[in-house]
């Protein structure tokens, strides 16, 4: 059993945007287990679902690289101690390095590169985390680096035919797509590629809320509820962000595909922020 500490509510409150109050008592509920009390607070209403991640003090960039051609690429993110290095030229220079060597070689060692960092800056240089993206047939993987470099995207997206993959229209969805993720923060391509495990858990908080409700409604409002937390986290379920969200991303990708008279893919995507330590 976990301590309720001050941190520990501090935590729960950034997570889940519930009072002070709400937080303690849901803690003390679950004996001081963080994921526990997030479901404590959402089942009585008091909390939408939960970040995906907490925020934790530390600084640094994220950048990327993609090999000639746009099949393959890597998205990197540095730590460093504070915003002062993160935003110096040298320091971002390798962070540039470092995401070009891994994309050409993902085995390269480059501890000695950091350790020299790490005399320069005076401060601790990590490489916290990098993924890789290949292409798989016809396709192209592409990246996006929001200003600021504290949120970066690397995305895959297919399609039937080389002239597709080539045409200008087709490079415009996904640069469209790589910005649409950036800003709306999806977790998963589609539905169907969202962990059954979690599906089950938003059912039962959805039929929670709604317990006192006659037995024959609760099924209809879980499903309601469902819906619309596919539509938040699935990145094609979204409202369009450039179409402000009159159209969903799915909607968008299928009349450009009808447009090139082909088709078109969403196979994945990776959003990395700043500071972020991923939920389990």
């Amino acid at each position: 059993m976990a301590d309720v500490t001050p941190a520990l509510i501090a935590k729960l409150r950034e997570m889940t945007n519930a009072g002070m109050m709400d937080c303690k008592k849901a803690l003390t509920e679950s004996k001081g287990d963080l994921p526990a009390a997030v479901d404590v607070l959402r089942k009585r209403g008091m909390a939408t679902a939960a970040k995906k991640a907490l925020r934790e003090a530390r600084e640094g960039i994220i950048v990327h690289h993609i090999l000639p051609g746009s099949r393959a690429g890597v998205l990197v993110e540095v730590n460093c101690e504070t915003d002062f290095v993160a935003k110096n030229d040298s320091f971002r220079a390798f962070c540039e390095n470092i995401a070009r060597l891994l994309a050409n070689d993902p085995k390269t060692d480059i501890e000695a590169l950091r350790v020299e960092q790490v005399a320069k800056t005076g401060e601790n240089i990590r490489i916290a985390r990098h993924q890789r993206l290949d292409v798989s047939g016809n396709g192209i993987v592409a990246a996006y680096i929001h200003t600021g470099s504290k949120i970066g995207v690397l995305l895959e997206v297919g399609a039937g035919t080389q002239a597709t993959v080539d045409n200008e229209e087709f490079k415009q969805l996904v640069r469209d797509i790589t910005l649409q993720i950036a800003a709306a923060s999806p977790v998963a391509v589609s539905r169907e590629s969202v962990d059954p495990a979690i599906i089950a858990k938003e059912r039962e908080i959805g039929a929670e809320q709604v317990k006192n409700k006659p037995p024959q409604a609760i099924a209809k409002i879980v499903e309601g509820k469902l819906e619309k937390f596919f539509q938040t986290v699935c990145l094609l379920d979204q409202g369009f962000v450039k179409k402000n969200a009159e159209i969903t991303v799915r909607e968008h990708v299928a009349a450009v595909a009808k447009q090139l008279g082909d088709e078109i893919s969403v196979r994945r995507f990776l959003r990395f922020q700043v500071g972020e330590v991923v939920a389990a």
